[in-house]
């Protein structure tokens, strides 16, 4: 988020803290417009874009995983499940993250920004991954109603956890969260009240 906010302010647009909070989780094609109105979009969302990818190379290493997000992809694996990431990143980011998880030796594949014309909260993005699981019968995991939204739309449900920080259980439920955990740790400690089961 603070990333965005700097991005936005290089280019003399300044947006509150909390409405670019309550829109992280939508892909950037679509978070600039949300946040700042198709006028920005059209005049520099391409260069804000650009600025953005800037700052968060900046702080990339700093970002750590939540804990138990390693553990939780192996669990699924151990169930004998596809598991896909399907992230509205750049390559190059996804690259980093999978590695950051220790988890490359555990997902069977991931998306990107560039498998895919439009992200979250559009279905392609979980389209695309449920391509590549080869496969219609899934389970998306996020943590943002953005998330739950783009799985709705592919037509899968979604069993959310709180890490997204800017919403509530009850909003996740309100966007169709079939369940809702504090943190992944629990989630895959109850894995079993799921459709992951």
């Amino acid at each position: 988020m603070l990333c965005w906010y700097r991005a936005f302010r290089k280019h003399d647009v300044v947006l509150a803290m909390r409405r670019l909070h309550r829109h992280i989780g939508m892909g950037g094609d679509l978070y600039v417009p949300a946040v700042a109105g198709e006028t920005v979009e059209r005049q520099i969302g391409d260069d804000v874009r650009d600025e953005w990818e800037k700052q968060f190379e900046r702080v990339i290493d700093e970002i750590a995983p939540f804990a138990g997000a390693h553990d939780f992809v192996a669990a699924l694996k151990e169930r004998g499940h596809t598991v896909v990431l399907a992230s509205s990143s750049i390559a190059k980011h996804a690259e980093h993250f999978v590695d950051v998880l220790g988890v490359r030796d555990l997902l069977d594949a991931w998306t990107t920004k560039d498998d895919v014309e439009t992200t979250k909260p559009d279905p392609d993005l979980v389209q695309a991954a449920l391509a590549k699981a080869g496969t219609d019968d899934a389970v998306m995991v996020g943590d943002t109603p953005w998330d739950v939204e783009a799985a709705r739309k592919a037509a899968i449900p979604t069993v959310a956890v709180l890490t997204g920080g800017a919403y509530s259980a009850a909003e996740l439920r309100d966007a169709g969260a079939v369940a809702v955990f504090e943190s992944v740790g629990e989630m895959k400690d109850r894995l079993d009240e799921t459709p992951l089961s």
